[in-house]
């Protein structure tokens, strides 16, 4: 069986933030970018299911421009077969362009399992893999934290408000990663250069018949307000004071 993992390149999650003067979006020029972390917990997964011998292949696919291939490239060295690169200029791919280009290329590709990180840590959208599911009409499963795959199902145990709940999901399905999957491993300094040499898929929104028009717009991006500092308080008496003028309670 295929396995199908969605990666995103992001801004690296140790990389503290800043936003272009303007306040039209995050400043990307010569930030350190790299895979999404929740991707990388879905490729992980996807890695050791066939390590486990219970997949044959396993393909990474990203939508982004030519930089993006490095995000493809650290895939190939973690542990993946194949690499497919949509290229697009565009500074923004919505959540329902992104699941309609994924469309396209699992109609060619025909895997039975997709896993895919649960939201991206740029836009925190949390909606491609439920998109996805709705226009394949697949089952689906989100927010994973342990995957069990079988010959003809998959069981998928989830974090709820009420404790864990396992899913039985039938086959071919979409399955969104959270952080408690698993720990991803580091690639080897061989697997790296190996990768480099490996080739990438190409295609394009044009080539896959998918129109990339955004349907919503950014009005402006700022920042949280700064929180006010803490003060000490001398007794419990004192802080119920504080509480009460503060019309908490």
């Amino acid at each position: 069986m295929k396995i199908l993992v969605p990666v995103k390149r992001v801004v690296d999650a140790y990389v503290k933030i800043r936003l272009n003067a303007d306040g039209s979006g995050v400043d990307t020029a010569n930030v350190k970018m790299s895979m999404n972390p929740f991707d990388e917990n879905a490729l992980e997964e996807a890695i050791r299911l066939k390590e486990a011998g219970k997949a044959s292949e396993v393909v990474v696919v990203t939508i982004g421009p030519d930089k993006a291939a490095e995000t493809l490239r650290a895939g190939l060295a973690m542990g993946a077969d194949r690499a497919i690169h949509i290229k697009t200029e565009a500074a923004r791919v919505e959540p329902l362009a992104v699941a309609k280009l994924l469309k396209a290329i699992i109609a060619a590709e025909t895997p039975g399992l997709v896993i895919m990180g649960k939201q991206a840590i740029d836009d925190d959208s949390n909606q491609t893999g439920q998109m996805l599911s709705a226009l394949l009409d697949w089952p689906q499963a989100t927010f994973a934290s342990r995957i069990e795959l079988g010959d003809a199902s998959v069981d998928v145990t989830r974090e709820i408000d009420g404790g864990l709940q396992t899913l039985r999901l039938s086959l071919p399905a979409v399955i969104t990663a959270d952080l408690r999957l698993n720990a991803p491993r580091y690639a080897s300094l061989p697997n790296v250069m190996k990768a480099k040499k490996k080739p990438l898929d190409e295609s394009s929104p044009d080539i896959l018949g998918v129109d990339m028009t955004p349907r919503l717009t950014i009005l402006q991006t700022r920042e949280p307000a700064s929180r006010p500092p803490g003060i000490m308080l001398a007794s419990p008496e004192e802080l119920a004071a504080k509480i009460k003028q503060s019309g908490v309670l």
